[in-house]
């Protein structure tokens, strides 16, 4: 009942609910992951993660370990947050385009695959960091996103860019806004594109709310 008022009121408001699905409640690490790259593939916050399972090093997991995906006690299947909109009391980065062309996918909150924006272009084409940040994964690892890079903004935002076809950047290096991180890839139906996301404390957000228009 206490999330549906939850709901209602966030609505009611004018911002729209993100829910964080907690059904998934173990996840058993394999070889080349890291904390980063399991909390963004399950929408979490890296920080809740390590404390969630008292890791003291959230740079130290190995192979075969079981890390809890849901609060200690959470015993509901999901939470609510809302997607806020960026704000004076958050630290929100001053955002600019990745790449120029043509917006071919949208951002559709909960359906898979659609957590970022589908941007056109040609294969080759300069990808940009959006802000500044450090590159805390840079590989292929990721399911669905080919060639990724995700960047490090501050304790808030993080951002996404897939489908590249040559990265740039390596893991650890720091970038400045505008730095050319990989070149352009192929996308869904073998089309030139780049997917890009922005996530707040783990959760994605429509890049459109924080994107120049």
């Amino acid at each position: 009942m206490h999330i549906l008022i939850l709901v209602a009121s966030l609505l009611a408001v004018g911002c729209t609910p993100t829910i964080v699905d907690y059904s998934v409640r173990i996840h058993v690490v394999r070889a080349g992951d890291t904390l980063q790259m399991v909390a963004w593939r399950h929408g979490l916050d890296t920080r809740d993660l390590a404390r969630w399972n008292q890791l003291e090093n959230p740079d130290l997991i190995f192979v075969g370990q079981r890390l809890i995906l849901i609060p200690a006690g959470g015993a509901q299947a999901a939470v609510v947050l809302p997607a806020l909109e960026p704000s004076s009391t958050v630290l929100t980065p001053n955002w600019q385009w990745p790449v120029q062309g043509p917006l071919v996918s949208s951002y559709r909150l909960g359906s898979s695959g659609s957590n970022g924006v589908g941007i056109g272009g040609e294969i080759g084409q300069d990808v940009r960091a959006a802000a500044p940040g450090r590159v805390v994964y840079a590989g292929d690892r990721l399911l669905g996103y080919g060639q990724l890079v995700l960047i490090e903004h501050n304790d808030t935002y993080l951002s996404a860019y897939g489908h590249n076809d040559r990265l740039v950047v390596t893991e650890g290096d720091v970038v400045e806004q505008g730095e050319v991180i990989a070149n352009m890839g192929m996308g869904p139906g073998r089309k030139p594109q780049l997917h890009f996301e922005i996530r707040r404390n783990g959760a994605p957000v429509d890049p459109s709310g924080y994107l120049p228009r």
